[in-house]
């Protein structure tokens, strides 16, 4: 399919495309830790989210450990929370030379990619891959205190260890392409906590160089930051994607004002506050004040802000879905 003409006109299908896959597995009867470690059972938790909720497209899994693990960067899993990557693989002092740049389908990169290809023969909609972006990755292996720091007092370690990241996540998201995947959620929310100098230095040139490689008129990659993004939307639209999803640490209506309204924008209702913890009727109150107030940009995709919880209870995800349809009835 042409993704980036479906993604132009995505607004107007009136449906939204919130970061919900996690919470599949309250519907197939599986925990998170088997989840992120077979393929197979993620497709089939995509497929049971497709079905039951009326999604503009089916999003895989956001576990921003995949290629941090497949660097070398210890994991921690657990039945019920999404994995979490518990250590750096270059300490201070570390040498970015001994940093080897893995293989496709080293550590659990090739679940993911099989998830793709098997969701492909279930699902028919479009279907998003997850990736992490190079900041984001660089900051995992590198400890995300120690690269902010390091962005000041030695930023070329920081800068050989993004050239790596690129490369291997050009490899990556083409993998994920390759597979069937007809877009790409790109997850770069440490970026979120950089200075519009620092953004536009170690993290925009190394998002566009991914775009640049990855992205054909069939495969579209949706940039995602869910960070205080309204200081720094010069310098991500600058990276190229064909679409931006942001997080619920900003005003979306304020964010809608600043982007170009050929650039679909989505977001942006609190994923723990509102469909992890909150009832059903707040999730429809937080949906409809969202719609309401962004009614009048006509880019706009009702959203998450963030991927949802996997324990979020499924009638807050059901409030959800009833607002947007009572919502544009």
């Amino acid at each position: 399919m042409d993704t980036k003409r479906w993604l132009r006109s995505a607004p107007s299908l009136h449906k939204a495309m919130p970061i919900l896959s996690y919470p599949g597995v309250q519907l197939i009867g599986e925990s998170v830790n088997s989840l992120v470690h077979s393929g197979a059972l993620q497709a089939q938790c995509m497929q049971a989210v497709a079905d039951r909720w009326d999604t503009l497209a089916s999003v895989s899994l956001m576990d921003l450990s995949v290629e941090a693990e497949a660097f070398g960067s210890p994991v921690r899993f657990s039945p019920h929370e999404v994995p979490t990557v518990t250590a750096p693989v270059l300490g201070e002092g570390g040498d970015p030379d001994t940093l080897a740049v893995p293989k496709v389908g080293a550590a659990r990169t090739g679940e993911y990619i099989a998830t793709i290809a098997n969701a492909k023969q279930r699902i028919t909609k479009p279907i998003f891959a997850g990736s992490i972006g190079p900041f984001s990755l660089a900051g995992r292996l590198l400890d995300i205190t120690e690269i902010m720091v390091l962005c000041y007092e030695e930023p070329e370690l920081v800068h050989a260890v993004l050239e790596k990241a690129a490369a291997f996540l050009i490899e990556y998201n083409s993998a994920l392409r390759n597979a069937g995947a007809d877009g790409l959620v790109m997850a770069e929310p440490a970026a979120g906590l950089l200075s519009p100098a620092l953004i536009a230095e170690f993290s925009t040139p190394y998002v566009r160089k991914i775009i640049r490689a990855v992205e054909t008129d069939n495969f579209a990659v949706i940039y995602h930051n869910c960070g205080n993004t309204i200081p720094l939307i010069g310098s991500v639209l600058e990276t190229g994607a064909s679409a931006f999803h942001f997080g619920n640490a900003i005003d979306i209506a304020e964010m809608l004002g600043l982007v170009p309204k050929e650039y679909p924008v989505f977001g942006n209702v609190d994923p723990a506050g509102e469909f992890r913890n909150g009832t059903p009727a707040s999730v429809r109150a937080a949906t409809l004040r969202t719609l309401e107030r962004c009614a009048g940009h006509d880019n706009f995709v009702i959203s998450s802000g963030c991927d949802i919880p996997p324990l979020a209870p499924l009638e807050n995800i059901d409030a959800f879905f009833g607002a947007v349809e009572e919502f544009y009835a």
